[in-house]
């Protein structure tokens, strides 16, 4: 569970031409926020980003699975990136844009739990 340097790097200036975004040390791995969002992380030299039902098929039709943290079955809400998405710009821009989104829903919701 780590990540390289070269790896949070690239990633970091690849969603950077996005939005801005900020990254944080966090067990092992890497927690990437935008506006305060934590939207995606990074595990392994892989980008994982924010899913629900309206994005999950875009990654399972890539074939891509789901982030499992504890090397079984259990999956957090976070599936991974395929590489082909990441390097090109144009078609990161959207599939950011969608985990941002859930990202932002997610959060009002727990806002609104805790007044």
């Amino acid at each position: 569970m780590s990540v390289s340097p070269s790896y949070r790097e690239f990633v970091l200036e690849q969603l950077g031409t996005v939005a801005p975004v900020t990254a944080r040390a966090m067990f092992g791995g890497v927690g990437v926020y935008s506006g305060g969002l934590f939207f995606a992380l990074m595990d392994d030299d892989r980008l994982y980003f924010k899913v629900d039902e309206s994005n999950r098929g875009d990654y399972e039709a890539k074939g891509m699975g789901a982030f499992h943290p504890y090397g079984d079955e259990r999956a957090m809400g976070y599936f991974e990136v395929p590489a082909d998405v990441i390097e090109d710009t144009d078609v990161l821009e959207g599939w950011m844009r969608k985990a941002l989104k859930i990202a932002g829903a997610k959060a009002r919701k727990t806002s609104r739990r805790k007044s």
